[in-house]
């Protein structure tokens, strides 16, 4: 007898429970193993072969995992942006669900239950990266490895980046739905090597070493979070108030260890919202307390060049004496955040279009900056990434390609409130450092700050809205990780075979009755 449908009902009560099961995955819960079975009740509730129908499965699924998720949208542009976003991400697993469906169709893979799990972890990757791409330049936030950082999987980093880890999650994602599948047919076989594979996909990674050590000395660094009055879009109000908090912070660097105590000392995002280069008082300031601590500053400003009605969000590195010797300017501005796309048909949605007055203009140039230390004797080159920009693959990885020692994330996370914005971010700078082996500081105007070990571990924090100064001795390392080595073709890899997957799903369904292939191997 053919097996019963199941209810539709009860499908997108799956749905939503999955959705919700996977976001307490992230930051602030951090229940890393929640991922994988919030996933699995996905792939339980998708049983019925309609595109559609699972297409619908995949949008409540979305919106029930991207509206707890990004909550820190609505702190900083309102509810209706906040809303949009969730859905339009939201379409993207809408559209996982369709493909999913045409992708099983084929006899190949609705007989065979592990080639249903590699279907379904393949299709799962190539739509992140998907979503990662477009519009706009994408919206990497919420993939599955980023939920990682604290499960032993993170290592697999090392040798897939995000694609791998993500693959895997999603995997054993469907393996447990499908040890539920056996054990409704009491097949005690079923259950034992479904749940053994589950086991070993979280457990792999503690096979793989994680080296911690320098390859070529340390430097001794100070992160500098200055704090604000009050968190919200009103934070920069006072932007001089701003300024002095690193300033001061910078000089309780100098007074706890003295001149020359510190190798480098890092300002966050925003650090200064006066352009030091156009205001001779501010420059002034900042050189001053360079030479008081007796090392460079990476300062986060703004500049407005002459030529252009926008702004660039820049980094600028400090040389005590002498003023920025070396810059980097971000390279991915967030839509609808640091620049209006499509302004004039957003804004009869949004008046909050128009708090953004100055576009952001993307820089060109990669993440790295070289810094001259009198100490080491030599050029150390340092990779900077700046807020949102950690979410991208290949610009963190161009930092270290490009001979980055150690990473730093600067950030900005005065208007996200007490949201998860900030933990969130930091999994991502944990995710980084695993990946491409390299000690990483995320320095925030308003926390969290951290110091982060190349595999993973936070040495040092900070609170939210509290001022604070992190010292510590970074390991500077050269060496590539496998990950860092392949670039981006695991992503290419992995999205050619979902789109091969679908086609030959769709292809093959034509030689099967539709009824013949319900339930498959479930």
């Amino acid at each position: 007898m053919q097996p019963r449908d199941p209810s539709r009902w009860w499908s997108a009560i799956l749905a939503l429970l999955g959705g919700v099961l996977t976001w307490t995955a992230f930051p602030d819960l951090g229940w890393w193993f929640a991922a994988a079975p919030g996933v699995g009740l996905l792939f339980w509730a998708m049983r019925r072969d309609s595109a559609r129908w699972n297409a619908l499965l995949g949008l409540i699924w979305g919106i029930a995992f991207f509206l707890p998720l990004i909550t820190w949208a609505d702190d900083a542009v309102g509810p209706v942006p906040w809303v949009a976003l969730s859905v339009a991400e939201a379409g993207f697993v809408a559209l996982f669900g369709a493909a999913w469906s045409w992708a099983r169709r084929g006899e190949a893979v609705w007989r065979n239950a592990w080639l249903q799990v590699i279907v379904f972890a393949v299709l799962w990757v190539g739509i992140e990266e998907l979503r990662s791409a477009v519009p706009f330049g994408g919206f990497p936030w919420g993939r599955l490895a980023f939920s990682q950082s604290d499960a032993p999987l993170i290592a697999l980093a090392r040798i897939g980046g995000a694609p791998l880890v993500s693959l895997l999650v999603a995997g054993a994602g469907a393996l447990l739905a499908l040890t539920w599948s056996a054990a409704k047919r009491f097949s005690l076989v079923g259950v034992l090597t479904r749940v053994g594979a589950a086991v070993a996909v979280v457990l792999v990674g503690l096979l793989v070493p994680m080296p911690t050590q320098a390859e070529d000395s340390t430097l001794r660094v100070a992160a500098i979070q200055g704090n604000v009055s009050k968190p919200g879009l009103d934070a920069f109000d006072n932007r001089r108030e701003v300024l002095d908090n690193h300033l001061n912070g910078t000089t309780a660097v100098a007074d706890q260890v003295g001149a020359g105590g510190v190798d480098l000392v890092l300002w966050p995002e925003n650090g200064t919202d006066i352009d030091p280069q156009a205001d001779p008082q501010v420059w002034a300031d900042i050189d001053a307390a360079a030479q008081a601590v007796g090392a460079p500053i990476l300062v986060g400003t703004v500049e407005y060049p002459a030529d252009s009605d926008g702004r660039y969000n820049t980094a600028l590195l400090w040389q005590p004496g002498v003023g920025p010797v070396a810059r980097y300017s971000k390279q991915h501005p967030a839509p609808f955040a640091e620049y209006i796309p499509i302004r004039e048909l957003v804004r009869p949605f949004s008046s909050a279009v128009d708090l953004v007055t100055r576009d952001m203009i993307p820089g060109t140039e990669p993440g790295v900056l070289p810094m001259e230390s009198t100490r080491l004797g030599r050029t150390v080159t340092i990779g900077d990434v700046i807020c949102f920009e950690v979410a991208y693959d290949a610009l963190v990885r161009e930092s270290v390609t490009e001979g980055a020692e150690f990473l730093v994330v600067q950030t900005n996370n005065a208007s996200f409130g007490w949201s998860a914005e900030s933990t969130q971010q930091l999994a991502m700078s944990r995710f980084r450092a695993v990946e491409h082996g390299r000690a990483t500081v995320q320095v925030s105007t308003v926390g969290v700050s951290a110091v982060i070990a190349p595999n993973g571990a936070v040495s040092r924090s900070s609170d939210l809205f509290t001022a604070d100064q992190l010292i510590a001795s970074l390991p500077l390392r050269q060496s590539l990780t496998p990950a860092t080595r392949m670039g981006q073709w695991p992503a290419w890899i992995l999205g050619g075979l979902g789109v091969v997957m679908v086609g030959a799903g769709m292809a093959g369904a034509r030689r099967v009755r539709r009824g013949d292939r319900a339930e498959g191997a479930l």
